[in-house]
This record gives structure tokens, sequence and C-alpha cells, in this order.
């Protein structure tokens, strides 16, 4: 799911480290001092060891999981008539069956929504307007959620946590992968902070120290020139717990007025992240207020 991104955050090392060479170059030499030969800096390995070996982890505890079940907290900054951003927010509960079952209950903020796949049918309910768009779905869960990104734009930003092989889909295109330190702040637990890059954004997560669970995912694109923000923090995970019968259906949605599965026209003058390919952290589309 995640394709190309590009790191943002060299660019305050880089602003950092010219700051600290011209206040040097400021400073006279002592009488009778060869100039000091400049140092060249080390830079660090672009994919390091350390960090790899937590996203290895990580997507490994994932993807060994038959089931999972875990809430998505969004927030994500969009324009405001004033300039600066505003945060919206979104609640998912999600539920996941490998290799073929999905739910995504989200409640709001914004229009509620509910999205079914039991391996046969998907089906895209709003419970408001009592509608619901029904298709047939591909076997796999990876193969729908590609499938209703390009009918729909409908895609979630923990798509990158629930997909066969998590890490496989990190490694495609990275360009950067490092350690940060830890944190305790986050999910309530110690968490180990990695950031790494494709072509166009960086990444930062939070994973736990001990369970190798996601947290906390944040991320921002380098080609979106208000370079707005968007976070997820992920709790109440379970994983290889047992599912009632019945939860990847929905009678009430089943019974709503049909309509087709089609792409959402943004509202004139209202800018839209990306659309080429899912990114790890995609949102709704920008709002205006």
């Amino acid at each position: 799911m995640i394709r190309g991104k590009r790191f943002a955050w060299v660019l305050p090392a880089a602003l950092g480290m010219s700051l600290a060479v011209s206040a040097a170059a400021q400073q006279p030499p002592a009488p009778g001092a060869s100039p000091p030969a400049a140092a060249a800096p080390s830079a660090p390995p672009a994919l390091e060891p350390k960090a790899i070996e937590i996203l290895r982890a990580s997507s490994s505890r994932l993807a060994a999981a038959k089931t999972m079940s875990f809430t998505a907290v969004v927030s994500y900054e969009g324009r405001s008539r004033l300039g600066p951003p505003l945060v919206y927010t979104t609640r998912s509960e999600v539920t996941v069956q490998r290799p073929n079952k999905l739910r995504v209950i989200t409640p709001g903020d914004g229009p509620a929504s509910e999205f079914y796949y039991d391996g046969k049918t998907v089906m895209a309910y709003s419970p408001a307007a009592n509608l619901v768009a029904v298709a047939d779905a591909p076997p796999t869960i990876d193969a729908t959620l590609r499938a209703a990104f390009h009918a729909a734009a409908i895609y979630y930003p923990f798509a990158d946590f629930i997909v066969a092989d998590p890490y496989k889909d990190i490694a495609d295109g990275l360009a950067v992968a490092f350690y940060i330190g830890q944190s305790q702040e986050v999910g309530g637990t110690t968490t180990d902070m990695v950031a790494f890059a494709h072509d166009d954004v960086l990444v930062q997560v939070w994973i736990g120290v001990k369970d190798k669970l996601p947290r906390r995912s944040r991320a921002i694109y380098s080609n979106d020139p208000t370079q707005l923000r968007h976070q997820m923090d992920l709790s109440n995970w379970r994983l290889d717990g047992a599912i009632p019968a019945g939860t990847f259906k929905s009678a009430r949605a089943a019974d709503a007025k049909r309509i087709p599965f089609a792409r959402p026209e943004p509202p004139a003058g209202v800018a839209t992240p990306p659309t080429t390919a899912p990114p790890p952290a995609a949102v709704p589309p920008a709002k205006t207020q």
C-alpha cells in the first residue's frame, strides 16, 4: 500500500549545521595560526540496522496474527480561511480476520461510515443517509483495499498494518530509515521511535518495545506545499482473539438503498492529497473552514 516518499526532516538538521559553520567562519583566526581544515561530516547510513530491525519485528508480529482488532484515531490538518490549518479527527474500530475478512466502523467526526468485507462481497454503508454500495470483492484483504481505493477513493491510513506483509510494503522504495530514541509518553507504554522515508513522505512511528505493536504514526508529504501533518494513534490492540459470527456482515446495511461505487468529486476550490496511489497516512480531502 505504501508508495514513494521523500524525507522532509533533513532540512532542519542541514540548516542547523550551516548556521554552525557560518558562526565558526565569523571567528577571526589566532595570529599565525593556519586556517583549520574543513571536516566533512560523517553521514549516517541511509538504512540504519536498528531502525530496520524494529520495523521488521513489528511487521512480523502483525503478519503472524490470524485475527486482530484495534482502534485508530486519525487527526489530519486542513487549511482554514485564515491561513493556519485546523485539525479534524476521525475514529475507526477495526476488525480483521486473515486472509479475507475486514470490518471498519467509523462513527465520526464527520458522516459516520461502515465498511464490511466477508471474502466475497464488499459493502460501504452510510448510516445517516441509509445508502450502501455493494460489489463483488477480490479474494484477499490486500486486493480488496486496492479495489476500493481505485473504484471509490476509499482508503484507511491503517491499511499498511493489516496487509498480508506489512514490511514488504514499507521496504518497497525505502530510501531512509533511522532510529530516534524511546518515549514513555505514547500509548501508555515504552515505545521505540523510528523515522523512514520514501520519495514523497516522511513517516515517524512509535512501536511498543515489548509487544512490537504500533501505537502512533505521523506523516508529512514533501509534495504538499502547505506541509499539513497527519497523525494516527492506535490502541485497544487484540491479536488472535475469537471473533463472533456475523461480524463481517450487516443486515441493516444490506437493506439500505443501493448506490454504485464511485469516486467522490471534491468541492470546487478544495485541495486534496495526491491520489496516484494510497499513501501510508492518507486522509479524507482537506477541508476549508
